[in-house]
């Protein structure tokens, strides 16, 4: 168990039982006066490793900026067991000649598992990314059910039959892929790595995850639930560490056959290209600047709620954020001054009290990332009507708090209209026609998500066809479901997650042709009679 001190959960307005149930079951040493704190962060082949000799870094609370947990920087030689490991569970008998209906039932037990320890899940979740429980209860309360998805995806799996021509019968075979590299970001823990967990344990692949060395507490507990669950060792491994070292040789390593990534663009390019030189499958979810194309016939008080949900949840630090507002000009000034009022009514603190609607960023280096890009755009010549700092009363705090921050009278040219920040930022846009505003939102390297606030159902519907976007959401944003693929286009990223598309892409696929027929053949018969050539 991790040791985390008591003092995180505190006793003032807004803690929680459940968050002093938890300090009380993960701290090991606290109650005993130990001064030192084990250091966690290899999984491999079934068993936590020790962690020796090898470098280690801090784990901090978003929230109050205290340490609360300490990992290892996992090098080559820890990558290339980790990958060694996984390689045997794949190719074990145990695991490879599982029947589909006893892996199934393998898989839906894990979702059945994780469900008993959400409660616990969503505080160490909150604890370790700022996350305010209220965004991390309902968030968490999904993970379960991809599990359960994706074994009702591995039980209906069906091959195809090719209605070859002549004596010939033709028929496919998917098998599994292999070894799958899965690197997991800051702001989705537990779900991101959730999502891509639960279809390679259905497809009957194996992995090797390397958390964000911000984020890697709730994917230790995860590894933790499914080992007691009954998965067989070597098919889950975890190597903690930083992106240039362990997420560098995981990416490369020779022995995975699919690289699973979310995280930003450039970190994708970079370790996209080293997975191709070993011609590994891909899954990208990278970086978004989504626009949000809001018409006068929709009510304008809805759109700002819908506004500032899209933006502030997770503090802005979603791909997905509604970064870009693309408003009609006869409602312009409205929706700019609700939506200021809104993200100044925004309660920004701790992210376990019951009152708090807007946590911390992750770290410092992300909350300075954000407060450059105000200044960005003040000097770019925007208004900026609401936030653009740290908020008053947290000044004094150690956490890594900023005001949700609202930006006017934007210009489709200007950095803020163009970068991600990925922080509690927004930018707003008029525009006078649909070709104007269509034109504005495609606009851009980035095509992740988009959205379009309309009552009018033919627009809705020329919009989502002509948006350059995986993701189009209608009177609608954040919006996920299991079923329903996942992904981007251009510089977001290629494959999906999510759905039957993701499952699909942890097999490869044989062809098999049986020839019917007992006649004798020779193509090179003294003869030399037209035969089939192919």
């Amino acid at each position: 168990m991790f040791w985390i001190p008591l003092s995180i959960f505190r006793n003032g307005e807004g803690a929680s039982r459940q968050g002093d149930d938890l300090s009380k079951q993960y701290s090991t040493s606290a109650l005993s006066g130990a001064k030192s704190e084990p250091v966690r962060g290899l999984f491999i082949d079934g068993k936590e490793q020790p962690a020796g000799k090898r470098e280690r870094f801090s784990v901090v609370s978003p929230g109050t900026g205290d340490v609360i947990a300490h990992t290892v920087d996992a090098d080559e030689s820890d990558v290339d067991a980790a990958v060694a490991s996984a390689r045997r569970a794949f190719e074990s008998a145990p695991w490879r000649k599982m029947s589909e209906r006893s892996r199934a039932k393998l898989v839906y037990n894990l979702g059945d598992a994780l469900e008993k320890h959400l409660d616990e899940l969503y505080e160490l979740e909150t604890l370790n990314n700022g996350r305010p429980t209220r965004e991390t209860r309902a968030q968490l309360a999904k993970a379960p059910d991809l599990f359960r998805y994706n074994a009702g995806l591995a039980l209906a799996k069906r091959d195809a039959v090719i209605p070859a021509t002549g004596n010939d019968i033709g028929y496919t075979l998917r098998r599994p892929v292999g070894v799958v590299a899965n690197i997991t970001p800051f702001n989705h823990p537990l779900l991101i790595a959730a999502r891509n967990l639960a279809p390679t344990f259905a497809s009957g692949c194996t992995t090797v995850v390397k958390p964000s060395e911000y984020t890697p507490l709730t994917t230790i507990r995860m590894w933790e639930i499914f080992n007691e669950a009954g998965l067989p060792p070597g098919v889950f491994n975890i190597v903690t560490g930083l992106g240039a070292s362990t997420g560098r040789a995981l990416t490369g390593h020779p022995g995975i056959n699919k690289l699973v990534l979310t995280g930003g663009t450039e970190s994708g390019r970079l370790a996209g290209a080293a997975a191709a030189r070993n011609f590994a499958h891909q899954t990208l979810e990278l970086g978004g600047k989504a626009p949000v194309v809001v018409f006068d016939d929709f009510d304008v008080d809805q759109s700002v709620n819908y506004a500032a949900f899209g933006t502030f949840i997770g503090a802005g630090q979603t791909c997905i954020c509604s970064s870009r507002h693309l408003v009609q000009r006869t409602i312009y000034q409205e929706f700019v001054e609700k939506l200021a009022a809104k993200a100044k009514s925004i309660r920004v603190g701790d992210p376990f009290a019951r009152t708090t609607q807007m946590g911390p960023v992750v770290s410092e280096r992300q909350r300075q990332r954000v407060l450059d890009f105000v200044k960005i755009g003040l000097d770019e010549g925007a208004r900026l009507v609401a936030g653009g700092g740290v908020p008053e009363h947290l000044k004094r705090s150690s956490g890594f708090y900023v005001e949700p921050t609202v930006f006017a009278d934007v210009t489709p040219d200007m950095r803020i209209a163009r970068e991600e920040v990925f922080g509690p930022f927004t930018v707003i846009m008029p525009f006078d026609s649909e070709e104007q505003a269509l034109r504005i939102a495609n606009d851009s390297p980035y095509g992740l998500a988009a959205a379009v606030r309309t009552n009018n159902v033919a627009r809705a519907h020329r919009f989502a066809e002509d948006l350059e976007a995986g993701i189009i959401w209608i009177n609608d944003h954040h919006r996920v479901d299991a079923a329903s693929p996942w992904g981007g286009v251009k510089d977001s990223g290629t494959g999906r997650e999510f759905g039957q598309e993701a499952f699909d892409h942890y097999f490869y696929t044989k062809a098999v042709m049986v020839n019917k027929s007992n006649e004798p053949f020779d193509w090179f018969e003294p003869e030399m009679r037209d035969l089939r050539l192919n």
